[in-house]
């Protein structure tokens, strides 16, 4: 407002007779001005907090998530004392190590040698096998205290790990805190890493890639080619080889850094970057070297100690070819390995089921139950327990003498001993696979006159390399392949035979050659002479690093892909984000215990909701801005597209992969997505809160860039409500079901309260 100044000699307003007063208008304004500028501003510090928290409040936030995680890791971790769920394979693969007995596993070697080393640490010598959920530590003394805290103090470190990520994209400490609590007190996380799994080590190896890749994206910011930028550069490729080095699923994690260093390089392309061709190359190489070249040679490394650990036969022996079994020591079961030879009588047992190929006097039925006719030949089956119809005679079909070996290929009959018969197929249904062969035999006459093709079979081996190489008991996987008709001996014990068949397993002919019930063994050879029962050391023999490597890895991926049969707690990925089936892990039904393995539920679904947020804001962004309206501030969009798209990124690699996949999945599957999902809801609410309208919304900003300095203005109050309302609920909740924790005893009344969705608990009556 224009205000006329008075003239020097004019009295001001109020003054005493000997002097006149006056007032300076634009004084009045000014202070008035001033006031009201002081009142907002006072009223939109209380509001809003646009400066960086103390190091006081990140170390608070810091120490109290760490021993909140801390704390309900290691409560009870000693109950039960019993083996829990897929203890009895990793605990096992532990012992194994200590023992230096070679086994074979779909997952890579890293983890599995790491629990190993504890038990090294404890002086075990690796005796108890863990064969079975619910076999007693007492009774079987094994260092699984110390297995299972090993994996607590890492799912705790995760949690600290998590917390030091978010600080590093500059996110407030409750944001921190809220990010990592969402971890720390997830009921899944809790017990994933309370026992003796390998996703604890798997879980520290994604929270260390992504916290790495975050300090060296910052360094690119401000000093590329430092030590520092160097050092984290290394750091990030070390953790993703140990994150593919524990399971295949770091695969996902290479997406989810990759991706991002691909946009950080076309960034770099940019004329505006001003990098020269040269040091963009360099940019790319070195890239390459740490992130790709030295993680490769990291992996390969463990594998070589695997290798040189392993050396002595074990159950693994069965899946490798003879060549790399000569590389191994002889075990005591090895050690009755005998090359077989033709008429030797011996015992088939099938690797899927462990029954042994038998026959007796009984006949099929004339009909089945479903009216189907059969040839009412003698009963071809599998018998669990050692038997005189187990026996079988192998016999040569071309001229071969007595003591001549068999190699992988020859031809021959099968001489059932009980029965003087011969094994045949035909094309007859079998009782219970109406599209398989019924598998036979015949009397003498028939087997060597007119259905003489029909009792021919061959022996193929499982591992191709094996073609030509002579057959041994014990160590050699193979299937009998039938000549006339191309199917496999197969057996299955999903479904046994009725009364008729005194219910033992079916064997039928296959003809799709990959099932793994076509998979047998020669288990005892009963008709060696003094010479052939003697123990004779074998020569041991070498085999190059990479040949091992490759014929390993290969049978890796090709076991890991058959995993494909039906599981009673097999989970699709459209269920894990909800939380909405789990897993049974133990159970004690005189005292009402169990282990259930779910998620937090309130945590989960407040990510998905979080997702379904960020989701809606960006596309309204891009709408609104084509229409040429600039809703949002420069800060609050780079933090859209920077670290928060980063996260979201990082969390699509690890989930949406698993719905290509045909084996069995399991909601400990979304684990690592889950972790990432974790940091990205946090950050999603921080600016949220934050003042993110833009100042002209009709004009055009700078385009975001991915910047982790600035510190947008926050609705303190509220943001605090709502953190310590989400924080509440997620108490809540786990309290709720930590008894599924930590095996609680429940009423049947209690555990219903407990049903969420295909949550199947046991006692619910």
């Amino acid at each position: 407002m224009a205000v006329t100044k008075r003239s020097p000699g004019t009295k001001k307003f109020g003054s005493s007779a000997s002097k006149e007063s006056s007032v300076d208008v634009d004084d009045v304004s000014l202070k008035y001005n001033k006031g009201v500028a002081a009142t907002e501003q006072l009223a939109q510090n209380w509001l809003l907090n646009p400066k960086p928290d103390s190091d006081n409040s990140y170390r608070l936030g810091f120490y109290l998530v760490t021993a909140i995680a801390f704390a309900v890791r290691f409560y009870k971790i000693y109950y039960p004392r019993e083996v829990v769920f897929d203890e009895v394979h990793f605990g096992k693969f532990a012992s194994y190590y200590l023992e230096r007995t070679f086994f074979f596993d779909v997952h890579p070697p890293l983890a599995k040698m790491m629990i190993a080393f504890i038990g090294w640490l404890c002086n075990y010598d690796g005796s108890f096998k863990f064969e079975e959920i619910g076999l007693s530590y007492d009774k079987h003394p094994a260092p699984f205290l110390a297995y299972r805290s090993f994996n607590a103090l890492l799912g705790t470190l995760t949690v600290s790990i998590m917390f030091e990520s978010m600080k590093e994209l500059n996110f407030k400490a409750i944001t921190c805190f809220l990010a990592s609590m969402l971890v720390a007190i997830d009921n899944a996380h809790v017990t994933e890493t309370r026992l003796i799994l390998l996703d604890a080590i798997l879980l520290i190896s994604v929270a260390a890639t992504v916290y790495s890749y975050i300090r060296f994206y910052k360094l690119q910011l401000k000093e590329p080619f430092s030590w520092n930028w160097y050092i984290w550069l290394y750091l990030t490729g070390f953790s993703l080889s140990c994150v593919i080095s524990t399971k295949y699923i770091g695969v996902m994690t290479y997406a989810a850094i990759g991706i991002p260093v691909v946009v950080n390089l076309w960034q770099l392309l940019d004329i505006n970057a001003k990098l020269s061709i040269r040091m963009l190359i360099k940019h790319i190489g070195r890239r390459l070297n740490g992130l790709i070249l030295i993680p490769f040679i990291i992996y390969l490394f463990w594998f070589y100690v695997h290798f040189a650990i392993l050396n002595v036969s074990g159950p693994g022996d069965v899946f490798m070819s003879s060549e790399f079994q000569d590389t191994l020591h002889d075990s005591e079961a090895t050690k009755l390995s005998k090359e077989v030879q033709f008429f030797d009588i011996v015992t088939f047992e099938n690797q899927d089921t462990g029954a042994f190929l038998h026959s007796h006097l009984a006949r099929y039925p004339l009909r089945y139950e479903d009216d189907r006719v059969s040839s009412q030949g003698q009963q071809v089956t599998c018998y669990t327990h050692e038997d005189v119809n187990n026996q079988w005679e192998i016999l040569p079909v071309a001229d071969k003498a007595k003591g001549d070996n068999i190699r992988f290929g020859d031809e021959f009959r099968l001489r059932h001993v009980g029965t003087d018969s011969y094994l045949l197929a035909h094309d007859v249904a079998s009782p219970l696979y109406p599209t398989n062969e019924e598998i036979t035999t015949v009397h003498k006459d028939d087997a060597l006159g007119a259905r003489a093709n029909s009792t021919i079979f061959r022996f193929q081996p499982i591992n191709k390399k094996d073609e030509g190489h002579i057959i041994k008991s014990k160590n050699a996987v193979l299937r009998i392949i039938h000549k006339e008709t191309v199917v496999a001996l197969w057996s299955h014990n999903d479904e046994l035979l009725p009364d008729w068949g005194f219910g033992q397993q079916e064997v039928n002919g296959n003809k799709k050659m990959t099932d793994s019930g076509n998979a047998w063994t020669i288990d005892s050879i009963m008709n060696l002479d003094e010479k052939r029962s003697a123990y004779a050391p074998k020569e041991i023999k070498s085999m190059p690093f990479f040949n091992k490597w490759l014929e390993l890895q290969k049978l890796m991926f090709e076991q890991n892909n058959k995993l494909t049969s039906e599981h009673p707690f097999a989970s699709q990925p459209e269920s894990w984000p909800g939380s909405m089936s789990g897993v049974s892990f133990w159970t004690k039904n005189e005292e009402r215990r169990q282990i259930y393995f779910i998620g937090n539920i309130i945590g989960f679904w407040f990510q998905v909701i979080s997702f379904a947020v960020y989701v809606g804001i960006i596309i309204a962004d891009q709408i609104t801005r084509q229409r040429g309206y600039f809703a949002l501030n420069k800060v609050t969009r780079e933090k859209l597209y920077g670290p928060l798209a980063y996260l979201f990124c990082g969390w699509a690699c690890h989930y949406f992969p698993f719905f290509l996949m045909g084996r069995q999945k399991f909601l400990h599957h979304y684990l690592p997505a889950h972790l990432i999902a974790a940091l990205f809801a946090a950050g999603l609410w921080e600016t949220v809160f934050s003042r993110c309208k833009s100042d002209d919304p009709y004009k055009d900003e700078e385009k975001p860039g991915v910047s982790f300095e600035k510190y947008p203005a926050i609705y303190t109050a509220a943001y605090i409500t709502f953190n310590i309302t989400v924080l509440a609920a997620l108490v809540w909740c786990f309290v709720f079901f930590s008894p599924l924790i930590y095996a609680t005893p429940l009423s049947a009344r209690e555990v219903i309260k407990r049903k969420w969705l295909d949550i199947s608990l046991s006692f619910a009556k």
